[in-house]
């Protein structure tokens, strides 16, 4: 009777084991911040394969994990998104393929092909993140202009309808093969010289995949139609193509418009309350980062011309093209608030890190004229300071403002936007809330972005995670060393992975490829 009692007892205690739901992680004990804006709870958070199937109380549902991971005292929160990066440029080279530089600042899923530089072939390009690895989820954007100077190059002039047929086919065959929107550079050539209903029409067959619109606008300052019109020409894209628009960046950029962040902020909250779908994202600090070229030189120098530089040897172009070029840099504060960054090396590497300033007192000369050797040498990067800090607050501040790196090389937002945005803005100016900041950096992103089954702590979703404690997170890239990884991401989980413990990688690669089914055909 005592054997069957001791066997009977052992049966009882197996059935209870199989009874008992078994997971590959528990986060125990963490203040989640489920990425919906809600208040934060503190609760467990539990992960089977790369899915999330459980937030609450993992003990009285009797949850068990392989491992369990005590978090008290720890944020809980999605991964954060990025909705504009230049990591396609980084990504080439296998050795970087971790994308160490977002996964240390809590980032799980960047976009790529941001300013209308997207891939053309998508499949192709995103084949090859499939196939190689990568440390964070990539989503891409089909580019405008990487279309616009496949068809018509350098050329000063609208598409024929034939071109521009088989411009709108190009674009449908990127939403088809995973493209989650269109980009758009306005600003940059050869883009500037489209007209506003070639970018309509091609948004157009976006919006008929349910896919969105990201712009970097036509102006951010004076350069062109004026930062106010720039927002205007996005919103009647917006309302003509039927599609949601996202403000890449948004900023007011340069002495002419400081102070505009109130009209900006006008301007959208009127369209959103007549019904249509507009949002920003930007990066937290006061200097942009773009092409010396892009910043200085003229349009119509590079009209129908690849070899545009060419026309610094012409005496009698050059007085126009000088005075245009003062004029520009006037405009972003004058050569001292030009910092040259130089991606790569090449014959200028000796300007990296110094002003434009400081480059032309070296080489005894003129402002302009070393712009113009720079140009002759292959050109340069720059960082360019232009912004008001209550401009960058006050845009911060808005519920349709998501958080961005807009990452390059030679500029510190690439390694340090996220963690940045908590020290400064959230800690230590108070300018926005770490709810709000989460919030926008996640579920927001997400659900605008059209990013299925992530951006929230979910049951269902998958499991990008970060762990953090707000006063211990850091941004350590600066202006003159920009290349320094962040620190005090606790915990970073990638698709169910960890590929930061306790600060330190782990050499897990975890990423995906993110496309949208319901995009990829037609509505």
């Amino acid at each position: 009777m005592k054997k069957m009692s001791l066997l009977f007892l052992l049966i009882l205690a197996v059935m209870a084991c199989e009874d008992k739901p078994q997971a590959d992680i528990i986060l125990s004990g963490g203040t989640i911040y489920d990425g919906a804006n809600g208040e934060p709870f503190i609760g467990d958070l539990v992960i089977l394969g790369d899915s999330i199937v459980f937030t609450g109380s993992a003990e009285e549902n009797n949850w068990t994990a392989s491992e369990i991971i005590d978090v008290s005292g720890y944020t809980v929160a999605p991964g954060f998104i990025d909705p504009h990066t230049h990591a396609d440029r980084h990504l080439r080279d296998i050795s970087q393929r971790a994308n160490l530089q977002y996964l240390f600042q809590g980032v799980t899923t960047i976009f790529i092909g941001s300013d209308g530089r997207g891939p053309i072939k998508m499949k192709d390009s995103l084949d090859r993140y499939r196939q190689r690895g990568i440390g964070t989820n990539i989503a891409a954007f089909i580019g405008h202009q990487s279309i616009r100077e496949a068809l018509l190059g350098p050329e000063d002039r609208a598409p024929t309808e034939e071109e521009l047929e088989v411009m709108k086919a190009m674009v449908a065959q990127g939403m088809e093969e995973g493209a989650l929107g269109l980009s758009a550079g306005l600003y940059y050539f050869p883009s500037f010289f489209a007209e506003t209903q070639e970018v309509i029409e091609l948004a157009k067959v976006v919006a008929e995949y349910g896919g969105i619109y990201d712009v970097h606008m036509r102006d951010e300052s004076t350069y062109n139609i004026g930062l106010l019109n720039a927002v205007r020409e996005t919103i009647e894209i917006a309302e003509k193509a039927n599609i949601h628009a996202n403000i890449a960046h948004v900023k007011a950029l340069g002495v002419d418009v400081w102070g505009q962040s109130d009209e900006i902020i006008r301007i959208v909250d009127s369209a959103r309350t007549a019904g249509l779908s507009i949002s920003a994202d930007q990066y937290p600090y006061n200097a942009s980062s773009t092409g010396l070229s892009a910043a200085l030189v003229p349009r119509w120098v590079r009209a129908n011309d690849r070899e545009w530089t060419r026309k610094f040897n012409n005496p009698l172009l050059m007085p126009r093209i000088k005075e245009e070029m003062a004029e520009n840099l006037r405009k972003r504060g004058g050569d001292s608030s030009i910092l040259l960054s130089l991606r790569g090396g090449g014959p200028l590497i000796d300007i990296r890190g110094k002003t434009l300033k400081e480059v032309s007192e070296e080489w005894e000369t003129e402002p302009l004229d070393a712009a113009v050797e720079i140009f002759k040498k292959g050109g340069s990067s720059i960082v360019s300071f232009n912004m008001q800090e209550s401009d960058i607050r006050n845009l911060m501040a808005q519920p349709w403002v998501m958080t961005s790196s807009d990452g390059g090389e030679g500029h510190p937002r690439l390694y340090g936007s996220f963690p940045r945005k908590i020290r400064k803005y959230v800690l230590e100016d108070k300018a926005i809330s770490l709810k709000d900041m989460i919030h926008r950096s996640t579920g927001f992103s997400a659900t605008t972005l059209n990013i299925p089954a992530r951006g929230f702590l979910k049951p269902g979703y998958k499991a990008d995670v970060v762990v953090f404690k707000p006063e211990e997170v850091k941004d350590n890239a600066t202006f003159e060393s920009p290349a320094e990884l962040s620190e005090g991401m606790e915990y970073v989980i990638v698709n169910g992975q960890i590929a930061i413990s306790e600060g330190e990688f782990t050499g897990v690669v975890a990423g995906k490829v993110v496309t949208n089914p319901e995009l990829m055909k037609k509505n």
